[in-house]
């Protein structure tokens, strides 16, 4: 059962996304021209894609993948692209409208795209389980208790990876989340809430939830006013009845 605190925040995620800052995001993830800011933000979001998308088969065929948080579908476009079969997921309508706009003839029926929160029963999609997780910049207006159940809600539904961001605590994310405090709050995004990655591998060390999965790549990137880490998580090895363990 999600938290009160996860329960708040993810509505104040979606009212962002879905009507404040819509049409900024539908711009921020095209090619249309955006100002110098945002054109770091962009700069970083392409570099941290490409990251996820590298620790990623470049042969998909045959797999499943859930975009958790897929906002307007860049990444499950480009898995689909590989033979994925996709599920994306995301709170917000507008968002998801303009994935499904963008979606081309060739992958209708292996991409879906559909509203909803990543840890909802529907967000398992046809079938159950996923092989591959990934969940780029969901977590970051997340407290780190809520952030951690969801990295182990979304590993119990994948067979092999989970890959997922988070945003780091620097000294330049402390200091943006300070000055963003004197901001009205009908004019400001929801949070950013940086997690210091040396607390985050302790806590996911001795979550149950995660007994047997190992941390696996990680990889920072900074771009202007974009800062984001990406994290692999690694399946147990899987057990078959009569046989060693199979990697």
């Amino acid at each position: 059962m999600p938290s009160t605190s996860y329960q708040e925040r993810r509505s104040q995620v979606e009212a962002y996304f879905d009507r404040t800052a819509a049409e900024t995001w539908k711009r921020l993830t095209s090619d249309a021209p955006v100002s110098g800011i945002r054109a770091t933000v962009r700069a970083g979001r392409d570099e941290m894609r490409a990251t996820l998308l590298g620790w990623l088969p470049e042969d998909l065929s045959g797999k499943r993948l859930l975009d958790a948080g897929c906002g307007t579908g860049m990444l499950a476009l480009e898995a689909g692209h590989r033979g994925a079969q996709v599920y994306a997921v995301d709170l917000s309508p507008t968002l998801i409208e303009n994935a499904r706009e963008r979606l081309p003839a060739e992958l209708v029926g292996r991409v879906e795209f559909a509203v909803g929160d990543m840890l909802a029963p529907r967000a398992s999609g046809e079938g159950g389980a996923f092989d591959y997780i990934v969940s780029m910049d969901s977590l970051i207006h997340y407290e780190r208790d809520d952030a951690l159940n969801v990295i182990a809600g979304l590993a119990e539904r994948a067979r092999e990876r989970v890959l997922f961001t988070f945003a780091p605590r620097t000294l330049l994310l402390a200091l943006m989340h300070a000055v963003g405090q004197f901001f009205p709050r009908g004019d400001r995004s929801p949070a950013i809430v940086p997690v210091a990655e040396r607390t985050l591998r302790r806590r996911i060390a001795v979550e149950p939830r995660l007994g047997g999965w190992q941390l696996g790549r990680t990889r920072c990137v900074q771009r202007g006013f974009y800062t984001s880490q990406a994290m692999e998580l690694i399946a147990p090895p899987l057990i078959v009845p009569g046989e060693s363990a199979v990697p």
